[in-house]
């Protein structure tokens, strides 16, 4: 179990002990993390920077980083380039710096408010994986989004790093998230690489989603587990539930995460979003 708390202004106190606490509910349960200890400590990335900054070093060594002073609102200026996955046009070579002197790393690292992000230098090839849900995939990288931020110029680690950072020192051997990170995935296989890890297998699943089909957001309130909760649904109609959407169960019936176990198979996975009514307690409620 590991929380990813990086963007300090944008973390609720609190919140990740509710989303323990709810997950506890579920009936899960995990052998590391933030509040049972574990080899691989500390499990909070907010706790994780000089592993973050190891990586940053060991890139830098390779001649993969460079320091960059674009925003934004540069790249919106090329307008005459196709927009990536970030909404902004992909991060071209010619922006690249053509000389660094050979102390510029250290002196950025000595600099209390550095003026720049660090951006890692992408490899112009296709990168292919292979994912359980969705199969082959391939991506070139340079095409797709470009040089990437690595740490912004506030200071705060990309979640790309951090990721990829904490799999590797993590032994993570399986990557399984939803489809909305699809896109991150060769970004973060070029890191892996560049920093000589093993990559993990991936499957991202599709997203759940509302009676729009829209992605969940907050203004979905009722449709979040404490609510759930609070709303009288017992642990095992939402578990039940839960495999139900997943294809493990014919219809939906209460269950605990243990028994959903030994029905579990990639190929039950739908390739479509799960679309949830507006109102799903009553729903729940009433399972046998």
């Amino acid at each position: 179990m590991r929380v990813e708390d990086l963007d300090g202004p944008r973390t609720v106190p609190g919140m990740a002990e509710a989303i323990l606490d709810d997950l506890r509910w579920m009936g899960l349960d995990w052998d590391q993390g933030p509040d049972v200890g574990g080899p691989h400590a500390p499990y909070q990335q907010s706790e994780r920077s000089s592993h973050y900054e190891a990586a940053l070093a060991h890139l830098h060594g390779r001649g993969r980083l460079f320091p960059c002073r674009v925003s934004r609102k540069d790249l919106q200026t090329l307008a005459s380039a196709p927009h990536g996955y970030s909404g902004l046009p992909p991060y071209p070579a010619s922006l690249r710096p053509t000389y660094l002197p050979g102390d510029w790393f250290a002196a950025f690292q000595g600099e209390k408010k550095p003026d720049a992000a660090l951006r890692f230098r992408v490899d112009d090839a296709p990168v292919a994986f292979d994912d359980a849900v969705c199969g082959t995939i391939t991506e070139n990288v340079s095409e797709a989004v470009g040089d990437f931020v690595l740490k912004r110029r506030d200071g705060v680690y990309a979640y790309q790093l951090a990721v990829v950072v904490d799999d590797l020192a993590m032994g993570v051997t399986e990557v399984v998230r939803g489809q909305d990170l699809l896109d991150s995935t060769a970004r973060q296989i070029q890191l892996i690489d560049a920093l000589g890890g093993m990559r993990p297998a991936y499957a991202h699943v599709p997203l759940v989603v509302n009676v729009d089909g829209e992605k969940l957001s907050k203004r979905d309130a009722g449709l979040t587990i404490r609510s759930l909760r609070e709303a009288g649904v017992t642990a095992q109609q939402f578990v039940g539930y839960l495999g139900y959407s997943l294809g493990l169960l014919p219809k939906p019936v209460p269950c605990s995460p243990v028994d959903l176990v030994p029905l579990f198979s990639w190929d039950a996975i739908p390739k479509a979003p799960w679309r949830l009514p507006d109102v799903l307690a009553p729903a729940l409620k009433a399972l046998a």
